[in-house]
């Protein structure tokens, strides 16, 4: 990273006080060109490669850097301009050798966080027929068809976390395994990516407020399980995030006279309508842990607030949800740019307020606790962040919601 890159990220931490909320507030025409704003001060400060480097470990192939480069994807599709793609596809040639191999890649990990980035390998095999990114693609599929799964047929979370399923993996595997299936006419992959979601329906979601609690332990046998239902015990935000992402971006896929197509849209309007009943009065954003409110330590949480608005933007656009969605999704956005966005000196755009990480079990043992999910640090520019921001600034722009 360049000492300018340095001083302009310390900066940023340094500068915690919101400055003039500009683009909201003194120049509201600004607004209509956020995504591009996002974008570019994005791409300043990640010149290179959108892949976390710190002084301990390397880059690796990553779930963050799939959301992340997917926003880029459409902000091409949006403009046309090929700047975008180039960095892109920059970064996933980083990755993929000639041969189709991907580096730092580990199948026999079967963890299903590195489908993710696949997706973006559809994106660039179907802009450039290059068959380097429909070999690598190739090799995320097989990971899918033997990847270990629940007696019901649900994906685990990963090998190192047996019979469980948490709500994070419909988002890294479904777009791309429903993409795969679009692109390359599998049509009985439809049946398998819907059976995901409704095993999520089935043993996640609470009748009584709507929402999904984060993880499913088939065997019952984590200590975060409930011993009756296997559920975890809280909503975590993000991952009620992850779950609406996925469901409006399986869609894109899904043929129109699927079977299970209108329950996948049944349940984002759903969850849509249930997430309003928790929305904040005062910021119009959502809390990290979703149904605690003001509870002492939670907190207004900059991912979930921008995955909401996305899916809610997506939704309308797609003609999935009633339009009322919309201008909840540009009040949210207005919002998180006055809450959650400060500028640096020279303008670029900081995300406050991104839960760092949220997970069940491991080591240290994490109990889904609300005192867990509220002791994770919090971060600003995290991609689980930043990338939903830039897909909701994307959705509103083409909603053309900007008078």
């Amino acid at each position: 990273m360049s000492s300018l890159i340095k001083k302009t990220y310390f900066l940023a931490l340094a500068f915690s006080v919101a400055t003039l909320n500009i683009f909201c507030q003194n120049n509201p025409e600004d607004l209509q060109d956020m995504h591009i704003k996002i974008a570019e001060g994005f791409i300043e400060l990640h010149p290179d490669t959108v892949a976390y480097k710190t002084e301990a470990k390397s880059y690796k192939w990553n779930y963050e850097q799939g959301l992340m480069l997917d926003a880029f994807y459409q902000l091409y599709k949006l403009t046309g301009d090929e700047k975008y793609f180039n960095y892109l596809k920059k970064n996933i040639d980083y990755y993929v050798e000639e041969d189709g191999s991907i580096k730092t890649y580990k199948m026999k990990d079967f963890n299903i966080d590195n489908i993710s980035p696949g997706r973006v390998l559809l994106h660039l095999y179907a802009e450039t027929k290059n068959e380097k990114y429909k070999k690598a693609a190739d090799t995320l599929m097989k990971q899918l068809e033997n990847h270990p799964r629940t007696n019901e047929g649900g994906f685990w979370h990963k090998k190192i976390y047996p019979y469980q399923m948490w709500l994070d993996g419909l988002y890294m595997a479904q777009p791309f395994y429903t993409r795969y299936a679009a692109m390359f006419n599998e049509p009985e992959i439809f049946d398998d990516a819907a059976k995901q979601f409704l095993l999520i329906e089935k043993y996640l979601k609470d009748e009584k407020t709507g929402l999904y609690y984060h993880g499913y332990d088939e065997s019952k046998e984590q200590k975060w399980a409930d011993p009756e239902t296997g559920r975890s015990p809280n909503y975590w935000g993000r991952a009620i995030g992850w779950f609406i992402m996925a469901l409006v971006d399986v869609l894109d896929y899904f043929p129109e006279d699927h079977p299970e197509r209108e329950e996948i849209i049944n349940i984002l309007k759903n969850l849509s309508s249930s997430l309003l009943d928790y929305r904040d009065e005062e910021t119009k954003l959502w809390y990290q842990i979703v149904d605690a409110g003001s509870r002492e330590g939670n907190y207004i949480e900059a991912s979930s607030s921008s995955m909401y608005t996305y899916a809610f933007a997506k939704g309308v656009n797609k003609g999935y949800l009633d339009k009322k969605y919309l201008n909840i999704a540009r009040e949210s956005f207005d919002s998180i740019i006055k809450h959650l966005v400060t500028y640096n000196d020279e303008g670029n755009i900081f995300l406050n307020n991104v839960a760092s990480v949220g997970g069940l079990g491991g080591k240290p043992y994490r109990d889904g606790s609300f005192e867990y999910y509220i002791s994770e640090p919090k971060r600003t520019n995290d991609f689980k962040g930043y990338g939903p921001f830039l897909l909701s600034a994307i959705e509103i722009y083409r909603a053309k919601s900007f008078k």
